[in-house]
């Protein structure tokens, strides 16, 4: 896939079927407007392009405010590349940048330079100075410069709207089975692995310490989660927590990962880690003897989790 840091760096050999937007997580609403833009470009031998903007437009009008996001930047563009978006335009968001208004916006970027045969926006999505790029406004400047222009319906689960900030009240209750239904994978986290203290390594539980490089991290708690370890998704525990068998009050949370049946050295590599299924909260034990009483448990059930007719999709989707 071709990525852009400013449309001045951009060369367009072919027409586009484009969309724009922030995409945090892209969630089923967001991926059916990307579909949409790759059926068209197919439709049309155009090029299937998203223009997105970095930083988040809310960390620079109003940082007080600004959500946490659900994905880094790679990994969107990764996931946009995989669901078939060809060209990615990254348009770096400034101050300055907020004051385009938004029909010159389309005149002189979407039309122009990226020779625009058809755009498409989500439902209620909106850019420009003061917001005034919305769907209104781009037919009616789709009009004056010949190019079809479309919204997307939005996706409802539940009778409820699937929105980024949904995903992140999900997560930060645990709910990670609602939100992977809303982003039609499971939710994923990756970092590099680092040393911890290796308790779990004498107790029989070697686990994997994770950085997370991700800002939004589900509830404290212990998990049933995949990890990806050289290209194979393996089963794993994680806990996510303070440790608090072993840590003071006011220890850094943590994110730990015990792979099933597989042995191995990853300290310094970057994993990924799918979280399935919320076991348990974390919580305080007596002593190392009932702890790893509950490990296995935790392991037992994780192992039965997997044999659920469906489950091992979890351990093969990219």
């Amino acid at each position: 896939m071709r990525l852009f840091h400013g449309t001045e760096t951009a060369e367009i050999a072919r027409p586009t079927v484009l969309t724009l937007g922030v995409f945090d997580g892209l969630h089923l609403g967001h991926q059916l407007i990307v579909r949409t833009v790759v059926e068209r470009a197919r439709a049309v031998q155009a090029v299937p392009t998203v223009i997105t903007f970095d930083p988040h437009p809310r960390a620079v009008l109003h940082p007080q405010s600004a959500p946490p996001l659900l994905q880094t930047f790679d990994q969107k563009i990764e996931a946009l590349g995989v669901l078939g978006i060809e060209q990615t335009i990254v348009v770096r968001f400034t101050p300055e940048f907020a004051q385009v208004r938004a029909a010159e916006f389309l005149r002189d970027v979407v039309y122009e330079r990226l020779q625009a045969r058809e755009v498409y926006l989500g439902c209620g999505f909106s850019f420009g100075w003061k917001r005034e790029g919305n769907i209104e406004l781009l037919r009616e400047v789709s009009m004056q410069l010949g190019f079809f222009a479309d919204e997307v319906p939005e996706v409802r689960l539940r009778d409820g709207r699937i929105s980024s900030s949904r995903i992140r009240e999900l997560l930060a209750a645990g709910r990670v089975n609602l939100a992977r239904r809303m982003l039609g994978r499971p939710y994923g986290v990756e970092g590099r692995i680092v040393r911890g203290a290796e308790r779990g390594r004498t107790i029989g539980f070697p686990t994997a310490n994770l950085q997370p490089q991700n800002r939004v991290i589900p509830r404290a708690g212990v998990y049933v989660t995949a990890t990806l370890i050289e290209g194979v998704w393996r089963k794993s525990v994680t806990n996510i927590g303070v440790r608090p068998t072993f840590e003071d009050a006011g220890a850094e949370p943590s994110v730990e990962t015990y792979v099933l049946d597989w042995q191995g050295d990853v300290y310094g590599d970057v994993l990924r880690v799918r979280f399935l299924h919320r076991l348990r909260d974390e919580r305080k034990f007596s002593g190392i003897d009932e702890l790893k009483t509950q490990l296995k448990r935790d392991v037992e059930r994780t192992k039965r989790y997997f044999r659920m007719r469906g489950v091992q999709r979890s351990l093969s989707v990219t």
